[in-house]
């Protein structure tokens, strides 16, 4: 199904930001996810986060890999670049983009299939060099794209669609940052607007790799073994006129405003995770207090959520490269090709 455009209306009596632009100014085209996705809330907190910093759209390069993630880029700030790379391979496009011109604010959307599993290579490389971009992964625990198998993020005694349970230990995207030496490390809840829309506002003006990774629950794949409602039920006691499918309608999963210690959000399937964000005691520049902080709420049951880390003192890519403070899209020729005689004498230095 190809995106369909949104109409451009907008109330005359619409707040605008800094740069003259309303909040409709940074959305994208209507979204093809499932309904209920919590992708499209990220969505949602990505063109809050960026109306709210006024981010001129022509200065944002919108990257993706493959999967329901990547066509998040899509849905917001349409007057931005924006590239879908090859499964896994946004990192890379992202850091040539990043390198050619280090004004643009590179903002890169992932899934956990696309980082964790066909991407980790890229994911770990892109860390260690902190590139300057915001990485968010839109962490389901399936593969949506391909009816929901079991992804390198899932829980062990979680339940497929068909109900076979994951016994192999997930790879979690924040304690793996943490332990690469990652420079923000940050986790939210699709449904938790109000937590999520400040880390993305960190996450974008952070110099260096911000990465977020937000729990966004799947509407499709919840059925489970035992269902007389389930997909695998109705296909072994129907009689099928033709080949179909469907897609029940679900509602957006948010949570409440609460102080509370710990917030248990139901699923669509009944079961319940139970998020924890940091306290106002919580140091953030402490990695070891924010690895041990990660391990003891999965050792309860619970989810960290918040800005576990963050450190401002390590130079990004660019900055370790030697890279000129002028972008290098932005050179002339003879900048970037000086000469024979430039490119001998450098060779000298290495014979």
């Amino acid at each position: 199904m190809s995106s369909i455009k949104k109409p451009p209306v907008t109330h005359p009596s619409a707040r605008t930001n800094a740069l003259g632009l309303k909040l409709r100014d940074y959305e994208g085209t209507m979204s093809t996810l499932c309904a209920g996705c919590g992708h499209d809330s990220v969505t949602a907190a990505l063109i809050q986060a960026a109306w709210e910093l006024a981010i001129p759209p022509h200065m944002a390069a919108k990257m993706s890999g493959i999967g329901c993630s990547a066509k998040t880029t899509t849905y917001f700030m349409k007057q931005s670049h924006g590239f879908n790379a090859v499964h896994g391979r946004m990192p890379s496009v992202t850091t040539g983009a990043a390198a050619a011109n280090r004004d643009l604010i590179c903002i890169g959307v992932s899934g956990d299939g696309d980082s964790l599993s066909i991407g980790l290579g890229q994911l770990c490389h892109a860390i260690r060099r902190d590139v300057n971009m915001l990485y968010i992964i839109d962490n389901n625990g399936v593969y949506g794209l391909t009816k929901g198998q079991f992804s390198a993020a899932t829980d062990i005694g979680s339940r497929s669609k068909k109900g076979e349970v994951n016994t192999v230990p997930p790879i979690d995207p924040v304690l793996l940052a943490l332990s690469l030496g990652a420079t923000f490390v940050a986790r939210s809840f699709s449904g938790d607007k109000q937590q999520l829309v400040p880390i993305l506002k960190a996450g974008i003006t952070h110099r260096g790799l911000a990465l977020v990774d937000v729990i966004s629950p799947c509407v499709t794949f919840n059925d489970h073994e035992g269902s007389t409602k389930s997909y695998a039920y109705t296909r072994e006691h129907g009689a099928e006129a033709v080949t179909t499918d469907f897609v029940p309608l679900r509602r957006e999963i948010t949570i409440p405003e609460t102080d509370a210690a710990v917030i248990e959000v139901p699923m669509h399937d009944g079961s319940l995770v139970r998020l924890r964000p940091t306290t106002a005691g919580y140091d953030p520049n402490d990695r070891a207090s924010a690895y041990a902080h990660v391990r003891a709420c999965q050792a309860r049951g619970e989810v960290a959520t918040g800005l576990l880390f963050v450190e401002e003192s390590l130079k990004e890519m660019c900055d370790g490269l030697g890279l000129p403070q002028e972008p290098l899209v932005n050179l002339t020729h003879e900048a970037l090709c000086p000469g024979s005689a430039a490119l001998e004498a450098l060779m000298e230095r290495y014979r």
